[in-house]
């Protein structure tokens, strides 16, 4: 008589997944669909925006410079400056509103690569330049070109260096300095940027890492800003495996560092 078959239940459990592996499998694909809507959506409100802005910047500035002529009344091109100087703001608000968005919805594309410090500082310095100039502080960058090098997102190093350096310089009294120092500590690189502004209590400190948050002190308050620039810096170094540590006392100043892998 024959004997029946004998059905290996481990080979079947291999081979047909099971309804919880099933699942997870689906939520996995939602989510990765999720996420590509998230920058599909990003990238059409980021042009929608961009490209009329762009237009109101760039003939703004062909008027208030008369390119194609006199326009006639001095005020007109008073006018035309003020066009042009509030569309650049406006562009600044637009391009950190989608920063955040896509850091928050884990939809920034992040690319680690070694980075000199030496350079990233140099271009965030050279294109705050004017605006360093017009507020009349001085930026000291100690052991300018012996810095260490970072594993960090090439545009993403600068955006976080620019934040930072943007706030220090706006917050800064005129014939202030602003010190930034690179250190090699356990392992990682310390960037500190330290710098002689009316500083914040240390309660209030939280609070700056939330969006749109002001807080109660005169260095969120009497300035302009959306209160972004610190939440992106916050988000950027932790998606890059970093952190951001601030520490102030009112009349003490304002010292950012960003803490990051060394390369």
């Amino acid at each position: 008589m024959a004997q029946p078959a004998i059905q290996d239940a481990s080979q079947d459990s291999a081979v047909t997944p099971s309804p919880a592996d099933r699942r997870a499998a689906a939520q996995a694909r939602r989510q990765l669909a999720l996420e590509e809507r998230k920058r599909s959506f990003l990238r059409m409100v980021s042009h929608e925006l961009r490209t009329p802005l762009n237009a109101v910047i760039g003939f703004s500035e062909i008027l208030s410079q008369e390119l194609y002529g006199p326009l006639g009344s001095p005020q007109y091109r008073e006018y035309a400056t003020i066009v042009h100087d509030s569309g650049l703001k406006l562009l600044k608000l637009v391009n950190q509103i989608v920063e955040l968005a896509r850091l928050e919805g884990q939809a920034s594309d992040i690319e680690m690569t070694p980075e000199s410090l030496d350079e990233a500082i140099e271009d965030v310095v050279d294109s705050l330049r004017a605006e360093i100039a017009r507020r009349d502080v001085i930026v000291h960058v100690v052991g300018a070109g012996a810095l260490p090098s970072v594993q960090a997102d090439s545009r993403g190093l600068r955006t976080m260096l620019t934040n930072l350096l943007q706030n220090a310089v706006t917050h800064s009294p005129a014939g202030g300095v602003i010190h930034v120092t690179a250190a090699r500590v356990d392992g990682e690189i310390e960037i500190a940027i330290r710098d002689q502004g009316p500083g914040v209590e240390s309660a209030e400190l939280p609070r700056l890492l939330q969006p749109f948050e002001q807080g109660g002190c005169a260095l969120t308050r009497t300035h302009e800003g959306a209160g972004l620039g610190l939440p992106i810096v916050d988000l950027l170094s932790r998606a890059m495996g970093g952190q951001l540590k601030l520490s102030s006392s009112l009349g003490a100043g304002f010292l950012a560092r960003l803490i990051l892998r060394a390369a």
